[in-house]
């Protein structure tokens, strides 16, 4: 016979679990030698969330005091501490420490005392599991990735005395799923052991940054995704594309402008919009001044003429100049792909002179791949790659470092024969000249290769 042709009530399955707490009590007083050896034997022990709800808590007199309905766990600091365990009787919802709860053997939660139990009036700065986090997106810092929560694994740690529960993994697979659809309609042990079957798939709860929509409420939790600064703003861009809307402008909106501006420029500009949506001018502006010129100009350009302007008149006047002028170009051309953030000297520098333009550049200085040498009319005269710089002496001139033949595109060069410029001559960068061939600006090998992109 199948387990699924079992066809016992709840109650039955409730009354087993009360009476073996009725008798684990008894034994106490009868034999408490035997009580207090089996409640230390249990030095830890790891439980799911969705098996703990709904569990009876009983006093030390055996009186049931309600069940248990959530748990509250802390964060900021204390992230992932269990703080108490809310509880659901007849007057309604209450709240109790989490020392102040001991497991017993029969798998039943009972109270030290019961004054400890209190009404919950206030939700205080908690996260509540079930309310907060079960079936709710948050993001896996270790992984990089969006996922979903499926069920929270905790741990009763300690023995005798001192039971402490904590938080350890949530889960993401079908284990929990499955624990979490045919609770109530299986035994509980039944539960259990058919719910191993599936591959096991947690996260442990340090990697766990929780996702809160609410901007009054994750700043009360103190929830503020410090650690996606860490990560490569492509991998954030990936994180906010899976994310659903209110998630995605949640955790985007709690970025500092100097990562959200890095982030915006791996996104798609439809993305983009999507993102600045709910910000005003102000913070658009900020986030816009730590972006790339061509980057910034580029997203400007995708964004209502009247909005554009009301941007860039809250930038600086530098930032705001440098992208006024991108604008102007076809954003077709080579103009249009270039950036005008990168490196260049006078063209009787020497390598001493070269290093401390470079320690100015307030660019991104992965991006800068080769010094260029300009002369007073601001004419490209040469370029010198940064590993030939490595090696020389600091007293060399830069002209006798530099490449015999400089490459350069004009500014109106279409994006396809700028492809093709790049493939045949294999570049990282290439420069940008006028009409005068004074330098204007640089095009960056991964912008050709997102315009190839577009095209496939």
């Amino acid at each position: 016979m199948s387990i699924f042709d079992i066809r016992r009530p709840k109650s039955f399955y409730r009354r087993s679990r009360f009476k073996l707490s009725i008798q684990m009590r008894r034994k106490r007083k009868t034999h408490p030698a035997i009580y207090t050896h089996l409640m230390q034997v249990r030095a830890t022990t790891r439980v799911s969330l969705t098996a703990l709800l709904g569990i009876p808590v009983t006093d030390a007199q055996g009186q049931l005091r309600g069940r248990l309905k959530d748990i509250a766990v802390a964060t900021g600091l204390d992230a992932g501490k269990v703080a108490g365990l809310v509880l659901k009787s007849r007057s309604g919802l209450s709240i109790v420490p989490s020392h102040e709860v001991i497991e017993t053997p029969a798998g039943t939660l009972e109270l030290r005392t019961a004054s400890a139990l209190v009404p919950l009036k206030d939700e205080g700065n908690f996260l509540f599991l079930q309310r907060d986090l079960i079936d709710r997106q948050i993001i896996d810092i270790n992984g990089r990735k969006v996922v979903r929560v499926n069920d929270v694994d905790l741990e009763w740690t300690g023995q005798g005395e001192t039971h402490l529960l904590r938080v350890v993994e949530v889960e993401v697979g079908l284990r929990g799923a499955f624990r979490r659809v045919f609770k109530g309609l299986l035994p509980r042990a039944s539960l259990e052991s058919l719910s191993r079957k599936f591959r096991y798939k947690g996260i442990p709860w340090h990697f766990v940054d929780v996702i809160e929509v609410d901007p009054a409420r994750r700043v009360k939790l103190r929830i503020e995704h410090e650690r996606l600064a860490d990560m490569h703003p492509s991998d954030l861009a990936e994180i906010l594309e899976d994310l659903a809307p209110a998630e995605r402008d949640a955790v985007f909106t709690s970025l500092d402008e100097e990562v959200a501006a890095e982030t915006l420029e791996e996104v798609d500009p439809k993305l983009q919009k999507s993102l600045l949506e709910k910000l005003g001018e102000e913070r658009i502006a900020d986030i816009v001044e730590e972006m790339d010129p061509g980057a910034a100009a580029d997203l400007l350009a995708e964004l209502p003429e009247e909005q554009s302007d009301a941007i860039l008149e809250e930038m600086e006047p530098e930032e705001r100049q440098e992208v006024s002028e991108l604008l102007e170009f076809d954003e077709k051309s080579a103009a249009g792909a270039m950036t005008t953030d990168f490196v260049a000297v006078n063209v009787n520098a020497t390598v001493a002179n070269a290093v401390q333009a470079l320690r100015a550049f307030d660019g991104d200085p992965e991006s800068v791949t080769e010094i260029y040498l300009l002369d007073e009319k601001r004419v490209l005269r040469g370029s010198i790659p940064l590993a030939r710089l490595v090696m020389a002496q600091p007293e060399t001139r830069l002209s006798v470092l530099a490449e015999p033949r400089v490459l350069s595109c004009p500014a109106d060069m279409r994006q396809n024969d700028l492809a093709e410029f790049f493939d045949k001559y294999n570049l990282h960068a290439l420069a940008v000249v006028d009409s005068q061939n004074r330098m204007v600006g640089v095009v960056q090998a991964d912008h050709v290769i997102s315009f190839l992109r577009e095209k496939l």
